[in-house]
């Protein structure tokens, strides 16, 4: 059944408003807050909110519920508002208007001219969320989002889920292991969005130490500190109106995380040596090899923040979970890297083919990509071979250690780290007692 989301201080009005609605077949949920707007939209969808614009701060201005409608319609452009007030005058209506709402009912009000309102801008917000949603995948079609592609079952929950949170502004979290695609997926949802006439700008909050992450982030003016030669502005003020990507966000300092939070919520800052509060309008993607609530319970990483990041998350599954994307994606590498480095190379042969369906693929996409190149380099003929492709580990997983060369031997155990703990690339480099930047830069020397 169609639910609506009706915010009011007034236990008469819920009632009223929850009895005229149910007798028209429609469910209601209330909430007397705006606070509770938000927390009611985190947990559930809804066709349509009827709010009230008055609420603890004062009874006639309407300020209050005006100054959360951008907030709710920056979650959720297609979500239709309508707006309530005892104390209606024609400013006030236009105002509302203008900050999102799509109508305004006066208090007391017409039962017949509200539930024609509620008709109207239900069936006006599905049809404009159907557009959406058709628009956007017919664009991933068209090719004007990044190649994803994506023939295994596993993969459509995840198409779906691009297609549908593209268009908004909510921010959106990017989960899975290493070489997953998370980044490739980041630059889809921001192809999608109406931002995408903006540059991303993308940002390693793993390769950000403790001294130079506010200054990355938030920019510096000059003489901040010795080596500020001139002024600099940080990624949240080049990702204004655009989309700012943090990638491997779990592994933000615990110090440094209410920093960032202040951003989040907010939106303004200060560079690094300026008291000067600075604003910037910024979608957040990011994206963990991370279980986050894991990181939360362990105390590394704040709950609130959670919170922030995670409006919209997008889970990726590991390349061995979706074995049927193998020969299509290693097609597609294997056309780039022969027009890279000009070799006629038309496919593999059936032994390769075996070779690559039934490997574990521990490094996932980035593996795959990897191990692909370097069969197109050592490729002699036209066809891909077994030899080619240089995966000498048997089908079970386990490698001869003494057939392989010094950077084999490191590639493997790196997997193996990596394949123990889920993923989790912090995990890993502690078990192998690497730092983290020795570590990210030996998952990108092999293509891990």
């Amino acid at each position: 059944m169609t639910r609506i989301l009706i915010a009011d201080d007034q236990p008469d009005v819920l009632e009223a408003l929850r009895i005229l609605l149910k007798g028209e077949g429609y469910q209601t949920d209330a909430v007397t807050s705006l606070a509770g707007i938000f927390t009611a939209l985190e947990k559930r969808d809804y066709a349509l909110i009827m709010m009230d614009l008055n609420y603890t701060r004062d009874t006639t201005s309407g300020q209050e519920g005006l100054e959360v409608i951008p907030r709710i319609q920056a979650l959720d452009n297609t979500l239709p508002i309508v707006v309530m007030t005892a104390w209606a005058t024609i400013d006030l209506a236009v105002e509302a208007m203008k900050r999102g709402a799509r109508d305004f009912v006066p208090k007391p009000w017409d039962n017949n001219r509200v539930l024609a309102i509620v008709r109207t801008q239900i069936e006006l917000g599905g049809a404009l969320r159907k557009g959406r949603r058709l628009e956007a995948a017919n664009q991933l079609l068209r090719g004007n989002a990044p190649n994803i592609i994506a023939e295994s079952p596993r993969m459509r929950p995840v198409l779906e889920m691009i297609s549908r949170v593209a268009p908004s502004d909510a921010n959106v979290l990017i989960t899975g292991e290493n070489g997953t695609g998370k980044g490739l997926v980041a630059l889809a949802v921001h192809a999608l969005s109406p931002r995408a006439s903006h540059s991303m700008i993308t940002v390693n909050m793993g390769g950000l130490s403790e001294g130079i992450f506010e200054s990355e982030l938030f920019g510096h003016v000059k003489g901040a500190f010795t080596d500020a030669k001139t002024d600099r502005a940080g990624r949240f003020e080049l990702a204004d109106e655009s989309t700012l990507f943090m990638d491997e966000i779990a592994n933000v300092p615990l110090n440094l995380q209410s920093k960032l939070l202040r951003m989040l919520e907010t939106g303004e800052f200060e560079r690094v040596g300026s008291s000067k509060t600075m604003h910037a309008n910024v979608r957040i993607i990011s994206a963990t090899n991370s279980n986050l609530t894991d990181e939360v319970t362990a105390g590394r990483f704040r709950q609130d923040l959670l919170f922030r990041l995670n409006t919209i998350e997008i889970p990726l599954p590991p390349l061995r979970e979706r074995r049927e994307d193998i020969m299509p994606l290693a097609n597609h590498f294997l056309r780039q890297h022969a027009k890279r480095y000009r070799k006629e190379i038309s496919g593999f042969d059936e032994g390769a083919r075996d070779v690559l369906l039934r490997h574990p693929f521990p490094g996932n996409v980035r593996e795959l990509d990897h191990v692909i190149e370097r069969s197109v380099l050592m490729a002699q003929g036209t066809q891909v071979k077994t030899n080619d492709l240089g995966l000498t580990s048997t089908y079970d997983g386990s490698p001869r250690l003494e057939d392989m060369s010094l950077e084999e031997v490191e590639a493997f155990l790196i997997k193996k780290a990596l394949a123990r703990f889920d993923g989790s690339a912090r995990r890993a480099a502690e078990a192998l007692g690497l730092s983290r930047s020795a570590f990210y830069r030996r998952l990108q020397q092999y293509g891990l």
